[in-house]
């Protein structure tokens, strides 16, 4: 299982009740930050899910909303015993930019490593920890990436079968955790014991973006969509589009396209105060649509 959080839901500006956009994910104790705008460190810890696990930070772009609060969260991350290195993932240019914003945050107690997007064919992937992380280039006005998570599962363990090749049982576990184990001259592999590979978790992220061609098929049959929605009128966008982002009726249409379970909203502009008012331009295209808020929270299950 995995659990994903909302840190904040507003776009451009925090207000009062409405921290910058960010989100947030638990799996196995190793938590994974995408954005981190200003006050950000605020919100996870209203969550509550504490700092010092904080593995990963993603970023989407480089616009102040979604990384101005960086150099506060890494001193907090410090103060709470961290010693262990922290990877920061982000578009061309990120260990600059870090290392600039860092210049206020000089003295951490642990290491950061750096992991540069370079797209191939618009998307990129890679291993982090239990993380299966791919990160798709966006249309912004400057480089901007979307993210989606991917969680595996292999298949059901066969004692049966295991049993009918003479597999030694103290080589059981290390078989079911998808190692491949030698001994006195026999390979054994995963392969050999486990069924089909079975269902995983997917959940995407997708902000600061017009739509694009590629998205449908970069977040398809997601467990959970989150996007933006910077207005949710539909006489806005136009406005949407100059500034290269979304209304709420243009998310929904990518969740519909992408076959996703679930569409979470967010991103909103300081000027709509009341998201919730415009959620039925979203829910007539795709039904299962929420409109997010800060410290919004959903833990998913693997299928049974």
């Amino acid at each position: 299982m995995i659990d994903i959080a909302l840190i904040g839901t507003g776009g451009m500006v925090p207000l009062p009740n409405r921290f910058l956009t960010g989100m947030m994910a638990r799996l196995n104790g190793s938590m994974l930050l995408i954005d981190c705008g200003e006050g950000a460190q605020v919100t996870i810890k209203q969550l509550g899910w504490g700092y010092k696990n904080l593995d990963y930070i993603c970023f989407t772009h480089f616009h102040a909303d979604h990384i101005a609060g960086l150099p506060g969260l890494l001193l907090t991350v410090g103060n709470s015993d961290r010693t262990e290195p922290l990877t920061i993932i982000g578009p061309k240019g990120i260990g600059r930019i870090v290392s600039s914003l860092c210049v206020i945050a000089p003295e951490l107690p642990f290491d950061i490593k750096f992991i540069e997007l370079e797209f191939i064919k618009g998307i990129t992937s890679m291993t982090l920890g239990e993380y299966e992380l791919s990160a798709l280039s966006l249309n912004h006005r400057m480089v901007c990436a979307g993210y989606s998570i991917n969680l595996s599962r292999a298949g059901k363990f066969d004692p049966e079968s295991a049993r009918s090749q003479s597999i030694p049982l103290k080589f059981w576990n290390k078989l079911q955790k998808g190692e491949t184990v030698e001994n006195d001259g026999k390979i054994y592999t995963p392969d050999m014991v486990l069924g089909p590979e079975r269902k995983g978790l997917k959940i995407s992220y997708i902000t600061d973006t017009r739509p694009t061609e590629k998205i449908p098929g970069f977040i398809m049959n997601s467990d959970l969509f989150i996007c933006e929605g910077l207005y949710g009128d539909d006489e806005k966008q136009e406005k949407a589009a100059s500034h290269k982002h979304m209304v709420f009726s243009e998310a929904a249409l990518l969740a519909k396209q992408g076959n996703v379970g679930e569409l979470w909203l967010t991103h909103f502009s300081p000027a709509m105060t009341n998201p919730e008012e415009f959620l039925k331009s979203a829910g007539n295209i795709f039904k299962n649509t929420r409109v997010g808020f800060d410290r919004m929270m959903k833990t998913l299950h693997f299928e049974v």
